[in-house]
């Protein structure tokens, strides 16, 4: 840990134990830089976030880390007196099923708690409750609440989980640590732009090794991607991407995305973003091409096209199939396709086909594509893809429903679902797919209780915010639920804001240096893109 991440922990656990007048006396700047100012204030009321009762204290110091860029850290109320830890037994869809479940409890020695979840995705039109928790245990300590559930395990039990209860969504006193990056997106001495781990799709590293490679003043962690090799390619991103105008991923079609139309980040957005890439023969035939620069057969996050299994809506954190796709790789790819079985064509710079493969895993030219195929599209390329021929790729990308132009300097992040509309609240949670018909635990997990976050907002005066809410550490930073995230977003100043990847994704950092703190218990996670600033003296996106 950097002494600049110690002296905000220090300064995090002086606030939540000394009085105010106390406090005050502590505070130094979280960055040192000769161009940096600090300015700390201490409010009950006025402009404080909207997190748990409105005379919480609340901290707030900020740094300007350059012209045009500025980092504040807020702290926010303090670790609340009435949570517990306790053990999640199981989550019903029904009362009855649920109290089946706490009758056996019972009858082996136990008390357990019921507890009706009320809150749904706000755009869910179901007006019954999501589900109904059952509970046992309630302890100061984490580690009693590790031994009940061992007790449990014993038994039979499985798929437990031991929880705090100040995490659970409900009313508490925290605390919180939001940490703000605000960019001026009018100082033409600044570059924003979407950047790639390790420079090509597979594999990911943490965002300080990220940052010192891209020179990066500050950055945050960006869009959902694959971890494991069984849901497909490790560092492909589960959603849109697109890097100095190339498209890199295709869209989880119907999700919310960031774009960054040039690298200053002027008139950055906030949109619903779809794509559709065809392949079209010499001699007319037309064949879609399934995705971009992974592994074919696994569409992480689904929303995909051409009979995805079990559905081609959004489905967050779920691996659909589809046994016959045409994937197109590109250099950024790496040197070599997913290798198995299916056949492949290689085409040169002009889309002209200059190689016929009968299986998949050869190598991607410098200049040119691949088309991996499974399935019947193998039989769509023995057809129409003759040597020689040339085979043009069209990409159509469209936000909110309009085409989208492409140029070099285009930059987007996937993300999802949107928390905030033209001023106002609009979490569209069940129609991005945060909601699993089968599995309504899902969504209690991922939007009603509270994790880390990282957010983005855009200003009515067109400034970008970029926000991380440590969680998971109860008596640290609790987290936040979506619909407090929303709440930050807009209290913030975002006309427009969504929810970027998260959990122990969670990192900001501050010329390179690691400023939150993320919840895996391993430290930093290595992600595979980012959002960072950068001087624009400094041109390279390395």
């Amino acid at each position: 840990m950097t002494w600049k991440a110690r002296l905000l922990d220090k300064t995090i656990a002086l606030y939540l134990v000394v009085p105010c007048s106390l406090f005050l006396a502590v505070v130094k700047p979280l960055v040192s830089s000769a161009n940096q100012e600090s300015k700390h204030t201490d409010k009950y009321y006025s402009h404080s976030l909207p997190l748990g009762k409105p005379y919480l204290r609340e901290s707030r110091v900020s740094n300007y880390i350059a012209r045009g860029v500025t980092h504040t850290v807020i702290v926010r109320g303090k670790q609340s007196e009435r949570a517990v830890y306790t053990v999640d037994v199981t989550f019903q869809a029904t009362q009855q099923a649920a109290q089946t479940a706490a009758n056996l409890l019972k009858a082996q020695g136990y008390q357990p708690r019921l507890e009706p979840i009320l809150r749904r995705a706000p755009d869910d039109p179901e007006v019954v409750p999501l589900g109904y928790l059952v509970r046992v245990g309630a302890f100061n300590t984490e580690a009693l609440a590790i031994n009940l559930r061992d007790q449990l395990v014993a038994i039979g039990y499985s798929g437990l989980r031991v929880v705090n209860t100040a995490e659970d969504g409900k009313e508490t006193t925290g605390p919180w640590v939001v940490n703000v990056l605000e960019i001026d997106l009018n100082q033409f001495d600044l570059k924003l732009a979407s950047a790639l781990a390790t420079k090509i799709v597979p594999g990911n590293e943490p965002l300080t090794q990220l940052s010192t490679r891209t020179s990066a003043l500050a950055a945050v962690n960006g869009g959902y991607f694959v971890i494991g090799a069984n849901d497909g390619t490790p560092g492909d991103l589960a959603g849109i991407s697109i890097i100095n105008g190339k498209l890199v991923s295709e869209a989880v079609n119907g999700r919310t995305s960031l774009i960054l139309p040039d690298r200053s980040g002027r008139d950055a957005r906030i949109a619903a973003l779809t794509s559709k890439i065809t392949a079209i023969a010499k001699d007319g035939a037309r064949r879609e091409v399934d995705g971009l620069n992974r592994k074919p057969g696994l569409i992480r996050g689904c929303g995909g096209l051409g009979g995805d299994i079990p559905t081609e809506k959004p489905k967050h954190d779920f691996t659909c199939t589809d046994s016959s796709e045409l994937i197109q790789f590109t250099p950024i790819f790496g040197q070599t396709t997913e290798p198995g079985e299916g056949a492949e064509v290689v085409l040169d710079a002009s889309d002209r086909v200059i190689e016929f493969r009968r299986q998949r895993g050869g190598q991607i030219p410098s200049n040119g594509s691949v088309l991996s195929a499974t399935g019947d599209a193998v039989e769509w390329l023995q057809n129409h893809a003759k040597l020689g021929s040339k085979i043009d790729v069209n990409t159509c990308v469209s936000a909110n429903g309009v085409k989208l132009p492409i140029d070099k300097a285009l930059g987007v992040i996937n993300g999802g679902p949107r928390l905030v509309r033209n001023g106002k609240i609009d979490i569209t949670a069940f129609t991005e797919g945060f909601h699993w018909q089968e599995n309504p635990e899902f969504y209690y997990r991922f939007g009603v209780r509270r994790n880390p976050r990282t957010l983005a907002g855009i200003t009515a005066r067109g400034k970008l915010l970029l926000v991380t809410v440590d969680g998971r550490q109860p008596a640290r930073s609790v987290g936040a639920s979506f619909e407090e995230s929303a709440q930050i977003m807009r209290s913030l100043g975002a006309t427009d804001a969504l929810n970027l990847d998260g959990g122990g994704s969670t990192t900001m950092t501050i010329n390179q240096q690691l400023i939150n703190r993320p919840s895996d218990t391993t430290g930093e996670r290595p992600i595979a893109d980012a959002i960072i600033i950068q001087k624009r003296i400094d041109t390279r996106t390395r």
